[in-house]
């Protein structure tokens, strides 16, 4: 009965459920959904303990999205190397599967597009922009909805950037932002934000710089105020470089929601961030 609040904070735009509704999550969908929801939350030791037992549970399914779902989260902490793995036993899980579509993309073409996104996104940050570029391509072709149409702006954006194109960075931002602006889903608009935020300023046009510092403004808004963790502090990171005035106010930010992000995080998760170039290491 939790389904529709959980999916809801998961995808749309309702509340963060109270911590009764995750820890009751029953079904197994049920508990995706609560990890998806509890990794938004920065929780990633609770994410970790639902997703790991998914990936064991028998449903194939369930069992590819949740292993991407734990790369992600391995990714917002800087694990790029240690999440590789879990995206490609996700699309191996997935390869073969067939399914009803499910309107989020918790169906057999979203769980293959998740994989292969987490795929380019992890070989991106490995310095492997060619296939980074191929695995974005197949992930395309997954038709899959509108939840990779999102996350494939975001990499595409990523790539670009990476690759030194800021300009040829901006469609696949506003692909995303517009995407998750239209589907109304809160936390892909904040993160889609940032993306277009940084996509814009690294275009290097005029007009970019007010229209960067007020989606960044938006975005550290919408994640302090809806609790958003896992968003909350690289916002701050990115309005650190947007504001230099207040750079020092919102690195203090950022060292505050990181402190009480790793307290949350698993042993994994919290070797991950130490190890990681992308994260500031709080009091450091």
């Amino acid at each position: 009965m939790h389904e529709p609040a959980l999916r809801a904070a998961a995808f749309g735009s309702g509340p963060l459920p109270a911590p009764a509704v995750t820890r009751g999550a029953v079904s197994l969908r049920e508990r995706l959904l609560a990890a998806v929801v509890l990794g938004a939350e920065g929780r990633y030791a609770a994410a970790a303990t639902l997703l790991d037992a998914l990936r064991r549970a028998g449903d194939p399914l369930l069992a590819s999205l949740a292993a991407s779902t734990r790369a992600s989260h391995l990714r917002q902490l800087g694990g790029h190397r240690r999440a590789r793995p879990l995206d490609g036993a996700a699309f191996a899980t997935a390869a073969p599967l067939e399914s009803e579509p499910d309107p989020d993309g918790l169906d057999a073409a979203g769980a293959r597009a998740d994989a292969l996104l987490g795929l380019a996104a992890d070989n991106l940050a490995l310095g492997r922009l060619t296939a980074a570029r191929r695995l974005a391509g197949r992930a395309r072709a997954e038709d899959a909805g509108w939840r990779a149409e999102v996350r494939g702006g975001w990499v595409g954006a990523e790539i670009e950037l990476a690759a030194g194109q800021g300009a040829d960075a901006v469609p696949h931002a506003e692909r995303a932002w517009e995407t998750a602006l239209a589907r109304g889903a809160r936390r892909h608009t904040v993160k889609s934000g940032i993306v277009l935020a940084v996509a814009l300023r690294a275009a290097g046009a005029p007009d970019h710089r007010k229209i960067s510092d007020d989606l960044v403004g938006n975005a550290m808004a919408t994640a302090e105020e809806c609790e958003l963790l896992s968003l909350s502090w690289p916002a701050a990171l990115v309005a650190a470089d947007l504001r230099p005035g207040h750079a020092e106010e919102y690195r203090f930010r950022v060292a505050q929601v990181l402190h009480a992000v790793l307290r949350s995080a698993d042993p994994c998760g919290r070797r991950v961030a130490g190890e990681s170039p992308w994260v500031p290491v709080p009091g450091g």
